[in-house]
């Protein structure tokens, strides 16, 4: 293609420089020219933090532990963040037993107390995906409290199964 005017050439020309100066830059820097891209081994290279588990993913890490572990017919079952920890007073029918299953998913642990103390045993519960079991005997109304440690995170699941 020919060019008539002295602007069309010029243009033409731009063009074939810009496109040069666009081709050597491209390559260059991607050969060692640039040190901040390219860090060198010896460079310090800062850590990345590890992204924590969404909410969302430990509570379905809770539940599909606590899904393992369900036998017996379900009374009450729920999910809470570690530090709102859980205050039930389930609906149990007196003289019946239970069995509270627990799975707490995050990081630290909780404590499992029951009010009246005699209903069940005190419990740590790990807050490492384990499913910790305790049985209920209801004579009276129970209360059951379970309260994360100091520092603890992520969620605790529970449900609690008639025998």
């Amino acid at each position: 293609m020919t060019y008539s005017s002295p602007r069309a050439a010029r243009l033409a020309g731009c063009a074939v420089v810009v496109s040069a100066f666009l081709l050597t830059s491209c390559t260059t820097s991607g050969s060692g020219g640039d040190s901040a891209a390219n860090p060198s081994p010896s460079s310090p290279i800062s850590p990345r933090k590890v992204p924590e588990p969404s909410e969302k993913k430990l509570t379905e890490q809770a539940q599909s532990a606590l899904a393992a572990a369900h036998s017996g017919t379900l009374v009450e079952a729920g999910v809470e963040r570690v530090t709102e920890g859980i205050h039930t007073e389930p609906g149990l029918s007196k003289g019946k037993t239970y069995r509270l299953n627990l799975v707490c998913a995050g990081s630290g642990s909780a404590q499992l107390e029951f009010v009246p103390a005699n209903a069940g045993s005190k419990a740590t519960v790990p807050c490492d995906e384990s499913v910790v079991q305790q049985r209920i005997t209801a004579d009276k109304l129970v209360r059951i409290n379970v309260d994360g440690a100091k520092g603890a995170t992520g969620v605790i699941a529970w449900q609690i199964d008639a025998l």
